[in-house]
């Protein structure tokens, strides 16, 4: 990414740009991080974008952008994987060449894009069939198709754990686990607590008769060790060996840091190599940060480490970004020109100040610690937890403890939900504190939305970043050509993971495909996808359009709003009047409904859930008895547009399940006043979820099952 320069008239002095600031408070910290990060932008590394290189450099750019409140650093990250495909590198088994899937890992975390990772899996997935058992031994041909450098132990296990995360699948994690303690059975001196570089290096000495440590070899490690256990569970079994493994190195590594705060290229002969150096440096400044935040690390010890290597870094950067003293890359201890710089230098000194910034943050407030839980044996990805907000933070904001990052939350009242990411059993912990105790807060991605359109006849529509909706209002009622009376649920489905409902009204067509997805699914007077009846003798009931509307929430993450219809006859003069309470979740394909019958006479109402069913070779299935109260259907195909899938939740379970007018209902009772609760939803065979029916089966059994073991939250 390349930024245009303003000319400066002749008659105007340039104006100096100040040193950067080494002071250790959230604004410094911060506006320092972006000076670096925005002079390496606008001065790219000439390696290949997919080199470990630059994905170090990624690395702490994302870092960046997890804590800035500008979008420029995700969006530069963004479009370095669409200009690679989201392929890793070209060396299949290489470690060097699987570091790019770290910052794909992320990003997907965020977006929910399969792209992002589907190459990644696929690479993964052959690695684990054709697996290498060969020798560590440097000097054998093949050695580095397993991690036989110690260098190796940051570049590929993070993104092998990342995938694990995100996937549930064991078999990463496991390869990841047992790989790292081959290496470090084979190059961790036990004794000096410090990693060879490779096995060339067992026998050999500095001049001083030492061994030789290389020192951003050894901070490789360290940073290895911090990526690795920001997604290894503290209930993993193999957690405290990697935990004391990081003790032992941080507790040498603290007797190595030179009077000037860094550290030099060979760890135990800094004479001979009396150059300051950024990378390793920066390395040990972020793994020393984040064990004092994580409170692993003493903080009386450590802290003032961290202080004194982050004001020494800071001085190796010019007024203009520029990071120097960066030794390029090697093998071992080397002399150096002072000026270089190189791109993973500045992935490290944005890893450092990502924690420093957290340690600076965290000074001055103490912030309430939300732990969220997953019940279950399966991932929980892409959810809300919702967490009550302690008293006195104002305009809360909520961090990931394990990471820094500064997640996407939104506030409903007294309540924040934010988005987690839970491995099976797995807890993990979040900050909430008040946001003018930052910097910057980053940019919220707009994930739901909901608003009435009386640009098109009154309807109201909302949408997830997985799904969208609508309803009709009363204009359509009256309108000359449409003449809609009619309650049903309709759906308009997407490939994108961004709003399109204001882009699809405003461009006034939405029936074709431009890439974003369209509306084809045609409810007429049908109760659609969702849409509800009343059930009494054997036939169906329904209410009229909409009357009255209500936004409550509107995004970035929660929409939630009240449609209100009037009354109807239910059967044998019975009136019903209803008000439904809908809400959407940010990764969702499901909407949330409660709704509450204002009824004449007495006694519970039948009401049925509806998915309309098509002609052709379409696939039904319900819960194994009505206790399970779910149901979907998978349309046969719609020509090139595909198949759609509908979906029914009833948490309480189902009395029953009908096929009434072509139409598929699950049923309940609902008591007049009292809260009925239901869920519904769509999936769409080109939005990259659902490739078939099974998956889309799997999709709603799993979310009825996950609605019977909620997250526990708790708050301390």
């Amino acid at each position: 990414m390349c930024y245009t320069v303003p000319a400066i008239a002749a008659d105007m002095p340039a104006v100096q740009a100040a040193a950067p600031s080494a002071a250790i408070n959230p604004k410094a910290v911060l506006s320092t991080m972006e000076r670096v990060a925005d002079w390496q932008l606008a001065n790219p590394s000439k390696h290949r974008p997919d080199d470990w290189t630059q994905a170090v450099g990624y690395n702490g750019i994302m870092a960046l952008a997890n804590i800035s409140g500008s979008s420029k650093y995700r969006d530069a990250m963004i479009a370095m994987g669409e200009k690679n495909n989201w392929n890793l590198g070209p060396n299949h088994y290489h470690a060097d060449d699987h570091i790019v899937g770290q910052t794909y890992a992320e990003l997907y975390l965020q977006t929910h894009d399969p792209k992002m990772i589907a190459p990644m899996r696929a690479s993964f997935d052959d690695i684990l069939a054709n697996r290498r058992s060969g020798t560590l031994e440097f000097t054998v041909k093949g050695n580095q198709d397993r991690w036989s450098w110690c260098d190796a132990l940051y570049m590929a296990p993070p993104a092998w754990l990342r995938l694990w995360a995100i996937t549930g699948d064991q078999r990463y994690l496991d390869f990841a686990i047992s790989e790292w303690w081959v290496t470090s059975d084979y190059l961790y001196d036990k004794e000096e607590h410090l990693y060879f570089r490779d096995s060339n290096y067992f026998d050999k000495r500095e001049a001083n008769g030492k061994k030789v440590y290389w020192g951003r070899g050894n901070g490789w490690v360290m940073g290895g060790l911090v990526r690795v256990l920001q997604y290894l569970p503290e209930n993993h079994p193999e957690r405290p060996r990697f935990v004391q493994q990081y003790k032992e190195m941080a507790a040498k590594l603290l007797t190595l840091q030179q009077p000037d705060g860094l550290w030099r290229a060979s760890l135990l002969d800094p004479a001979t190599y009396p150059m300051k150096e950024s990378s390793g440096s920066a390395l040990y400044a972020y793994a020393f940060a984040w064990g004092v935040n994580q409170g692993l690390l003493d903080a009386k010890a450590y802290k003032p480490a961290v202080q004194k290597a982050w004001t020494a870094l800071v001085a190796n950067v010019q007024a203009d970004g520029k990071l120097t003293h960066v030794q390029p890359i090697g093998l071992a201890p080397k002399v150096f020109d002072d000026n270089l710089t190189e791109v993973y230098g500045v992935g490290g000194f944005l890893l450092a100040g990502s924690e420093v910034y957290r340690m600076a943050v965290l000074e001055h407030t103490k912030p309430q610690t939300v732990s969220v839980a997953n019940p279950t044996s399966g991932v929980r990805g892409d959810e809300l937890a919702e967490a009550t907000i302690g008293k006195g933070i104002s305009k809360p904001v909520v961090m990931d403890a394990a990471t820094s990052a500064i997640v996407s939350s939104q506030v409903i009242g007294k309540q924040i939900v934010f988005p987690v990411n839970l491995a099976a059993g797995e807890t993990r912990r979040y900050l909430v504190l008040p946001a003018d105790h930052l910097a910057a807060v980053p940019p919220a991605d707009v994930k739901t939305h909901a608003r009435f359109v009386p640009e098109r006849l009154d309807d109201f529509a909302w949408e997830s970043d997985r799904t969208a909706h609508r309803v009709y209002g009363p204009a359509i009622v009256n309108d000359p050509k449409e003449h809609l009376i009619s309650s049903g649920v309709d759906v308009w489905v997407k490939k994108v993971r961004t709003p399109v409902v204001d882009k699809w009204y405003k461009r006034g067509e939405y029936h074709h495909d431009v890439g974003e997805g369209l509306d084809f699914y045609d409810v007429g007077q049908s109760r659609g996808c969702g849409g509800t009846t009343i059930l009494a003798n054997g036939k169906l009931h329904n209410s009229s359009n909409f009357k009255t509307w209500k936004v409550l929430a509107d995004g970035p993450l929660r929409a939630i709003f009240e449609l209100a219809y009037g009354d109807w006859d239910a059967g044998n003069g019975r009136m019903v009047s209803e008000v439904k309470r809908y809400s959407i979740d940010a990764g969702s394909n499901m909407t949330r409904v409660e709704t509450r019958f204002k009824a004449s006479g007495k006694g519970p109402l039948t009401v049925g859930v509806g998915m309309v069913q098509r002609d052709g070779d379409g696939h039904y299935v319900n819960g194994a008895g009505s206790a399970e109260g779910w149901a979907a259907y998978w349309q046969p195909p719609h020509g090139d547009d595909g198949s759609i899938g509908c979906g029914v939740v009833l948490p309480v379970g189902a009395s029953g399940y009908e096929l009434i007018d072509k139409q598929q209902f699950t049923l309940g009772t609902a008591q007049p006043g009292q809260p009925f609760v239901y869920y519904f939803g769509a999936g769409w065979s080109k939005s990259g979820d659902f490739a078939d029916a099974a998956a889309w089966d799997a999709y709603v059994r799993n979310y009825a099952q996950k609605l019977k073991a909620p997250l526990k939250v708790s708050t301390q």
